[in-house]
Parts: structure tokens; C-alpha cells; sequence
């Protein structure tokens, strides 16, 4: 089966700084990859290539094959803005723009050039249900999404990141800023999303890597360690470090 994603010998560069020695990731349509490691591993470094987010840092030069659906990400060809359409983000804090949460939603659909309000209507209302908020915003949908909780908001975002219809999700410790309860509900979601989208999500919890993921990805010092099926890292990892990490002896 073709991959949806291919990263292969992915090599990022703060200045003369190389912080990614040569990463191998691909990924499958559908189902959810965790990135697991220590703070400064590069998950997150990492993470942010794969729909270019670090084009706005000027010293950093990132090297590799990056294909999405046999098309090179960073051929001087493709178009940013739909790139992160095809490929959504959700960061660690919720972020909702200070509009309404009808235009939080529509607005990569607005800025797709979609004006048809059915459209936009019609792609607010799946997007809400998908991130499982819409019972609790339908009724208010333009009040400031700001005035939501952060559970709400991290729902309201994921929303956002749906609504272009993306093939891929990037989740950068999506449930870190939020309290137990919020946390399980934003799991709850993924784990409804599982089947329809390709998640690639980053961690610093072992037990929500091993609750969500179908694979689990180890970084540690800008290298990838090991990857493999989620129960099988887990319960038998091949790698000593692995195993350190897992097991609580270091992180």
C-alpha cells in the first residue's frame, strides 16, 4: 500500500547546528503515529516540517525527502497555505483567533477563497461534531470563542484544523495545557478521528501514547531511536534506550 507520507533522511540545521541527524518516518492513511522522547529530543522540531512551519524562522535549513501523496512538500512549487490546508496543526495551547467560533472555524475555508454560505454552513457544523463540541457551542455560535474553557477551545481549534478537510493532523502536546478532565475528552475525540484522518501526534505522556497511538515513534538527541506498533514498544522494545525511557529511568 503507498504511504500517504514519506520522510526520509530529514536533517534540520539551527544555523551551522544540526539538530535532526537523518530522520526515516513514513506514514499510512488513517490511524494515529505518537512521537515520544525527553525535552530537546526533536519531536517537536521535527513535527514542524512536515507542513513547513519552521519556512518562518530564517535561520533554520531543513534537508530530506518529504513526500505527501508522491509530491515533494518543499518543491519551490508548492503553495504553503495549501499545504497546511492538506496538512492541519494543533498546537500545545489552544489558540482561537478572537473572532466568534463560526469564524474561527470558516476562516481556512474564507481564506481558501470558499464564499458560499451553505459551504462554510454546512463544513462549521461537520467540524464542530468531528471535534465533539457542537452540542455545547450550537446554540452560541457567535459568541467569542475566547469566552469558551481551554477544553473547549483545544476542541474549537482542532475544529479549525478539520474544516479544510486536511488529510493529516499534526498535534503538538495537545492535552499538556489542560486539566485531567478536558484532557479526556480531547483523547476521546482523536480517538473518534482515528478513521478518517492520519494524526501525528507529539507526547511527554507515556500512558497517552500507549492509550491513542498506533505507532510509537522514540526520539532522543535529534535522532530516531526506534518505531514500531504501540503494544509491541511498549511490552518488548528492541532498543536499550527505548526501554530506559519507557521505564522511567531517564526523561
Amino acid at each position: 500500500m503507498e504511504k500517504l507520507l514519506t520522510t526520509e533522511n530529514v536533517r534540520l540545521y539551527y544555523g551551522d547546528k544540526e539538530a535532526l541527524h537523518g530522520i526515516n518516518l513514513d506514514y499510512d492513511r488513517y490511524g494515529i503515529t505518537a512521537l515520544i522522547g525527553p525535552s530537546g529530543s526533536g519531536k517537536t522540531t521535527y513535527l514542524r516540517t512536515l507542513n513547513r512551519m519552521h519556512d518562518l524562522t530564517d535561520y533554520v535549513t531543513v534537508n530530506g525527502t518529504f513526500l505527501l501523496n508522491g509530491q515533494d512538500i518543499y518543491a519551490p512549487t508548492m503553495d504553503t497555505a495549501d499545504l497546511r490546508k492538506q496538512v492541519g496543526m494543533v498546537f500545545q495551547q489552544p489558540n482561537p483567533f478572537p473572532f466568534s467560533i463560526y469564524d474561527n472555524v470558516a476562516f481556512g475555508l474564507r481564506t481558501a477563497g470558499v464564499k458560499d454560505k451553505s459551504i462554510i454552513d454546512e463544513r462549521v457544523e461537520t467540524s464542530l461534531k468531528q471535534a465533539a463540541i457542537w452540542d455545547e457551542v450550537k446554540d452560541g455560535l457567535h459568541a467569542s470563542a475566547l469566552s469558551l474553557s481551554g477544553g473547549q477551545q483545544q476542541r474549537v481549534s482542532i475544529a479549525r484544523a478539520l474544516a479544510t478537510s486536511p488529510e493529516i493532523l499534526l498535534l503538538d502536546e495537545p492535552t499538556s495545557a489542560l486539566d485531567p478532565v478536558s484532557a479526556h475528552q480531547i483523547e476521546n475525540t482523536l480517538i473518534e478521528l482515528r478513521d478518517k484522518y492520519t494524526m501525528i501526534i507529539v507526547t511527554h505522556s507515556m500512558s497517552q501514547a500507549s492509550r491513542l497511538s498506533d505507532r510509537t515513534a522514540f526520539f532522543m538527541s535529534g535522532d530516531l531511536i526506534e518505531v514500531n506498533d504501540t503494544k509491541q514498544m511498549f511490552m518488548n522494545p528492541e532498543k536499550q534506550e527505548t526501554q530506559d525511557y519507557i521505564s522511567g529511568r531517564f526523561g
